[in-house]
Order: structure tokens, then sequence, then C-alpha cells
């Protein structure tokens, strides 16, 4: 029981007061705060939506277009195989979601075919081949499979919940819920913004930029009945309601772009600087250089912004974005193309603002039941166990602080029902210490000595603390696993105070009573 070396009793002190002065910043007023250096201001806490007040969308994404897309895809990566082994094809079609094309060559229809089923089998052991390649003559058809069809979409809702996190951590705003649900569902929720509509423009654009080289061989008949030439298709301009026809093909998209910015062009106004990558900065400027003098159309979301002439190759890898542009949608368009294009299009099934009075008064009757359910676990304590009720004492309020510190550290989110689990954490808390008391009770009334009865104590107690607590943490850690949102602010703050709790009641709580009896040297124990 005395065994406690030096660096024990530092380690214990050190580790108690390091989460200490960690969950110090949490409790300061804003004016304090923001006057702390910036790697202290990290280590704070932030308020959940249901605290903070806030913004709650949840979008549902519409699947139908995804074959369509996945075809498009599948007929560049085709046409580029097929023309590395020489194979000339004829009369393409990706309509409703499958890819059909004529081989010219009848003796090349089966290296056609063999290529086309590499391209179906994705890389990687056990994978399940996408596309069904059949043959009829010299025809040869490629159908998604519904392996490859779930597969495709479950990676598009995965992409998609990437980009909106990228999109809103643009804006500056601190944690951000997003989680899928079901199938085709993300549900967001952003603390401290009572803007959903702004919220909505945001994170609702596809951002599906491509440039595409306008059809000059369209009639104005054909763009007035919407009839585009063959390879070709009809757009609506941004400005002044008419139409245009552009190629199918694109010469570049957006997934090349490797930055974008708002910026101002020569008559001052707002306008958008893109860069493409390395492979698409060589397109863009091969395209270019063959069409001087042609007009090229800019598309944002199937809408043309602008169709300028190429005057000159681009050779620089860099485009200018102009339109009816302010510096706000300038720069959410900017935001938009940088943080990548979204491979579905979200519609908003649920939204809903939540005030910061709520969570004011949440707070305030959080903390109210906090101060009460410690206060009565004190009161107890001391009034059944004397000095050991007061080591237990000092052991829960360093858990508490504890809790916040570590939760701070981390910079985890607390919800309403995270104050929950803080509560329930406390009056927990001294459970362990209970179970050591009543031990060290039940050995002294078999007439062990003082520090005899001290070691039984603690170390049969051990057992039941830890099989205890590894329950506990069981049901925590499932509930993290299983639950989304609230169940899971729940299930970290009870896993930390599974541990905090442990530590103080096994670790700090014994330090204290074994140097209370070095320096006392009490002959009895009253507990």
């Amino acid at each position: 029981m005395l065994n406690f070396p030096s660096w024990k009793i530092w380690g214990i002190t050190l580790l108690s007061a390091l989460c200490v002065l960690l969950a110090v910043p949490s409790f300061l007023p804003a004016s304090a705060y923001n006057q702390l250096p910036g790697f202290v201001r990290a280590i704070h806490i932030n308020l959940g939506l249901d605290l903070a007040g806030g913004s709650h969308l949840l979008l549902e994404a519409d699947t139908s277009g995804l074959a369509q897309t996945r075809a498009e895809a599948l007929e560049d990566n085709l046409r580029r195989e097929l023309r590395g082994a020489s194979i000339q094809i004829g009369e393409v079609s990706a309509r409703g979601g499958q890819l059909s094309f004529i081989v010219r060559n009848p003796a090349q229809v089966n290296q056609a075919r063999d290529l086309g089923r590499q391209l179906a089998q994705p890389a990687g052991f056990g994978s399940t081949a996408e596309w069904s390649v059949d043959v009829e003559g010299s025809r040869i058809t490629m159908r998604p499979t519904s392996a490859g069809q779930n597969q495709a979409i479950d990676q598009a809702m995965d992409v998609a919940r990437d980009v909106i996190d990228r999109r809103i951590n643009a804006l500056g705003t601190l944690e951000p819920t997003i989680i899928r649900q079901g199938e085709n569902r993300i549900m967001v929720q952003v603390p401290g913004l009572q803007d959903p509509e702004a919220l909505k423009n945001l994170i609702g654009r596809t951002a599906r930029l491509e440039f595409k080289l306008v059809d000059l061989t369209a009639t104005p008949e054909q763009l007035q009945a919407g009839r585009a030439p063959v390879g070709s298709q009809i757009l609506p301009m941004a400005e002044g309601g008419g139409r245009i026809a552009v190629q199918r093909r694109a010469m570049i998209t957006g997934d090349q772009i490797t930055d974008a910015q708002q910026a101002f062009g020569q008559q001052g106004e707002p306008v958008v600087t893109i860069r493409f990558d390395g492979a698409g900065s060589r397109r863009f400027a091969r395209v270019t250089q063959e069409n001087v003098n042609k007009p090229f159309a800019i598309i944002l979301d199937n809408v043309v912004l602008s169709a300028p002439n190429i005057n000159e190759p681009i050779l620089g890898g860099s485009a200018q974005i102009s339109g009816s542009f302010t510096v706000e949608t300038a720069n959410a368009l900017a935001i938009s193309l940088r943080s990548g294009r979204l491979p579905v299009e979200l519609s908003v099934i649920e939204e809903r603002t939540v005030g910061p009075d709520l969570g004011a008064d949440s707070i305030r009757l959080g903390v109210i039941a906090s101060i009460i359910a410690t206060l009565a676990v004190i009161v107890f304590m001391l009034a059944t166990y004397g000095r050991f009720g007061v080591y237990t004492t000092i052991g829960l309020i360093v858990n508490g602080f504890m809790i916040i510190g570590i939760m701070a550290f981390f910079n985890a989110t607390l919800t309403l029902p995270g104050i929950a689990g803080f509560v329930l954490t406390i009056g927990a808390a001294v459970d362990a210490n209970v179970l050591i008391n009543e031990r060290i009770r039940e050995e002294q009334r078999k007439g062990k000595r003082l520090l005899d009865a001290l070691e039984s104590g603690y170390r049969e107690a051990q057992t039941a603390i830890f099989d205890a607590n590894i329950t506990n943490t069981i049901a925590a850690i499932l509930m993290f696993y299983f639950g989304s949102g609230p169940i899971r602010g729940f299930a970290v703050v009870l896993m930390i105070g599974i541990v905090t709790s442990v530590f103080t009641a096994v670790n700090l709580t014994r330090m204290m009573v074994a140097l209370w009896i070095r320096r006392a040297r009490p002959k009895e124990l009253h507990i």
C-alpha cells in the first residue's frame, strides 16, 4: 500500500494537473478566450447543434443519372484502350446507361471483347465485374451489373459526403456533423450557422464544370426546336435566355482542376480563376491549339456561363470564368470547384434551424443538473466515509475536469446527450470508491491490521471495478459504432468518463491515502 515511488507520484500528479489545465479554456468567457494564443484556443470543446444552434439539413441523392455518367466515363476509357490496340470502332452509343459499339474489323471482335472485360473487372482480389460484356456479331454491348451499380452508388455517396465536408470547412465553420443515412441520404448539421439558404446553395450545387467546343453546324431552326446535330447537345445560356449547341464530348472537365479562386477581371468585375493539373493543362493546350478562332463553351451544371472565342492557344494551364457574378457568388463557385464536384444531385428533403436560445437553456440546465448531482454525491460520501469521503470528493472533482480536458484536447463536440452522459458518469464515478471503502471495512471486520486491510481492500476491489467498467466500455463502444449523432455524443462522453473514473479511483485516491498514512502513521481507521 505504501509502495508509491516518486516517479509514480509525479506521474499521477502531472497527468491530473495537465488534464485540469486543458479544461480551463473551455470555461473562460469569450473576451478572455480571444486573448489566448492560437495554439491554446485550438484546445476547446465544440458545442453541438442542439447547444450552439445552427442549421440541419437532410439531403437525398438522385442516383438515376449515375448509370449514364458511368457509361460516358467508360466510353472515354474504352476509346483510349481500343485506340492503343489499333482497333477501329463505329456507332458508339451510351444511352440508357449501357455502352454499345460496333467493331469495324470482324477479326478484332474477340480482342475488343477482352479489352472490354478487362475494364469491366476492377483490380483487386475477390472483386466482382461491374459490367457484363455481350457480343452479337460485330456489336459489343456492355451493361452495368447490379453489384457494380450498388457499388457505384455507395462510392458516389461516400464521395458526396467528403465533398460536402470540404465545402463546409472552407467556410471556416467548426465541427460539422456529416453522416450518411441509408443508401442515398446524407444528414448535415452545422453548429453556429443560422443561414440554411446559404448552406443549401453551397452544398447543393453539383459543380460539374466542363469545357466543350461549340458546334457551329447547328442551325437556328435546330436550336429553336431543341434538336442537336449528331454528337452534340443543346444547352441553355446563363445570360440572355438563349440556347447554344455544344459537342457532347468535353475537351476538359472539372476533375482536372487543382485550384479555383475568386478574383477580379480587367474591368474590375468578379471572376473565378482556375488552374488545371498536368494532364489537364496539356489537353487544354492541345485542344486550343487545334481550334484557334473557334468558340468554346464554359459549362457549369449543364448551363453555359460563357462561350468565348479561342484567339490564341492557351498554354499556361489556367483559365478564367466570367459571368454575372457578385463577390459572394464567385467565392461560392470557387469553393465548389476546388472542393470537387458532386457525383450525384442532392435535394433537401428536411430543413431545420435551431436557435441559440434553446441551446443556452440546455447548457444552463445541464450545468445545474451536474452541480446538483456532484453535490449530492459529495454529501453522501462525506457523511458515509469521513476522511476517505474527502479523498473520494477530490477524485470526483478531478475526474470531472479530466473528462472536459480530454474532450477539449480532441476538439470533441458536446451535445445535450453528452451532458447527460457527463452527469451519469459523475454519478457513477464513485462506484469504484464505494467498492474499495466497503472492501476495506470488510477486511477490518475480519481483524486484519490497518495496512493489510488497506492493501487487501484495494487489491480485491480492483477485480470488480475492472469487470464492471469493461462491461460499460463494451456497451459504449457498441453505441458509438452502431449509433449516430446524439447516441455517439453520449457514448464518447461515457467512454472518456469510464477511463478517467477508474484512473482517479484506483490511482489518484490510492496515492492520497498512501501519502496520508506515510505522514500521519494512524493506529486505526475510521471508515
